[in-house]
């Protein structure tokens, strides 16, 4: 019972294959012809006759012998193959150990015997090590040297009896370390697919919790700055028009209440966008000045639906250029967020949106004179505060990050914040990674 073949490519499969059943059948086919030659070699022998009597004992010796080798075979085979949970490995040494002593009992008893000893040799080298398989393939050749001599009666023994079963012995050695080789080579390519497997499934697995993370980094970034925002305006400016209607003020509650269907259709209008990968509907309907300037009358309308005063403009410096999707998004995302932030805990009276076209590069800046705060980390990596908001400019950083843009927080008590974004407009990755 062999150790078990690899998995190796197709034709190395083939070829150990062929290696394999050729033993097998090489054994069975020599096993057989020494049966009919110890038979028929004297001519017919009666079983009550010694001479038969020997004849048929080395016969059920014989297979014993075949039903020894077979019963290794089978079960290895079947092991191999998943059909049994038996493994007859551990016991490859005993196995071949007990074929070996079967056929060196019927080589004592007959020289016709001696050829069955070449499949033998391919075993030896296979089970043993090299070296040990070496020392015993030197002995069984010379017991087969041994009894082809003591069968021919001669003195001494014949060239051709010792030349024969050498020459064999070394063909076998050749061939058995060639399968050897090939059998070590097949194991390694079947590692190495083993591992080129584990090493792709690993792969697409972090490309699939990657590509996870990016959508919801991505989703998250679009529910706060669109839907997150929108609904808190919804929610403040509907108490507002409540008061108004307990108040007796239907036309102020009124307008109030077209704000809020007017922002809730933009709010619908912008998750059916995101939730497809579009642009955002404000800047498919109009330029990006056009569409933070109307952004800025919308901060005042809101505000002034809360009943607070604030006085919100957009400036823009130099010539106005198109800009690629993906930065007008950042931008307009930029201000929305910015904007939000003044009409919700700045308490500003005067809000500035400035958009300059600076040669190679576009910025963003946002100015409130509210109460402002101390920044815990400015750039990219803006935190969040430790009650758990401030995901604003955290979504901000990472989008102007991806835009190799830079984001600078300058705040301090009571004296108002800026809020300043830069995108460069050379070499700008695009949605893909593409720089532009």
């Amino acid at each position: 019972m062999p150790a078990a073949d690899p998995q190796p490519t197709p034709s190395g499969a083939a070829v150990l294959r062929f290696l394999r059943v050729t033993l097998h059948v090489g054994f069975a086919v020599l096993l057989l012809v020494a049966i009919l030659r110890l038979h028929l070699a004297d001519g017919p022998a009666d079983v009550g006759t010694p001479a038969g009597a020997r004849r048929y004992v080395w016969s059920a010796l014989a297979v014993a012998l075949a039903g020894t080798y077979l019963a290794g075979t089978l079960l290895e085979k079947r092991y191999d193959a998943g059909k049994s949970e038996f493994n007859p490995h551990p016991f490859a040494l005993l196995w071949l150990g007990l074929v070996t002593g079967l056929w060196g009992v019927l080589l004592a008893g007959s020289a016709e015997f001696s050829w069955v000893a070449f499949p033998l040799f391919f075993l030896h080298l296979h089970v043993l090590p090299r070296r040990i398989a070496l020392v015993t393939i030197a002995v069984m050749t010379a017991a087969v040297v041994a009894s082809q001599w003591a069968a021919s009666g001669l003195p001494s023994p014949s060239l051709p009896m010792v030349l024969g079963p050498v020459l064999g012995a070394g063909f076998a050695v050749v061939t058995g370390l060639a399968y050897r080789a090939l059998y070590l080579e097949g194991q390694a390519q079947r590692l190495a697919a083993d591992e080129l497997r584990r090493t792709r499934a690993e792969l697409a697995r972090t490309q699939r919790e990657a590509g996870v993370a990016a959508e919801r980094e991505r989703l998250a970034r679009e529910i706060h700055d669109t839907l997150a925002q929108g609904l808190s305006s919804i929610v403040l400016v509907a108490r507002a028009a409540e008061k108004s209607l307990a108040g007796g003020d239907l036309a102020t509650a009124a307008e109030r209440f077209a704000l809020v269907q007017q922002t809730a259709s933009e709010n619908l209008s912008e998750a059916r966008s995101f939730v497809r990968g579009l642009t955002a509907p404000r800047l498919q309907e109009s330029s990006l000045p056009e569409t933070l300037k109307r952004l800025c009358g919308e901060t005042e309308a809101l505000a002034a639906a809360r009943g607070e005063t604030l006085r919100c403009r957009f400036e823009l410096v130099g010539d106005a250029a198109e800009l690629p999707a993906h930065c007008s998004v950042t931008l307009l995302r930029a201000a929305q967020a910015s904007l939000a932030n003044v009409r919700q805990h700045a308490k500003a009276r005067t809000a500035v949106v400035t958009l300059a076209f600076l040669g190679d590069e576009v910025t963003l800046d946002v100015y409130d004179d509210g109460t402002g705060f101390t920044p815990e980390v400015s750039g990219p990596g803006v935190a969040g505060r430790a009650d758990g908001s401030g995901f604003g400019l955290r979504s901000l950083a990472g989008r102007v990050a991806e835009l190799d843009g830079s984001l600078e927080v300058e705040s301090a008590p009571g004296e108002g914040t800026v809020v300043a974004v830069r995108l460069p407009l050379t070499g700008v990755p695009g949605p893909a990674g593409e720089p532009r």
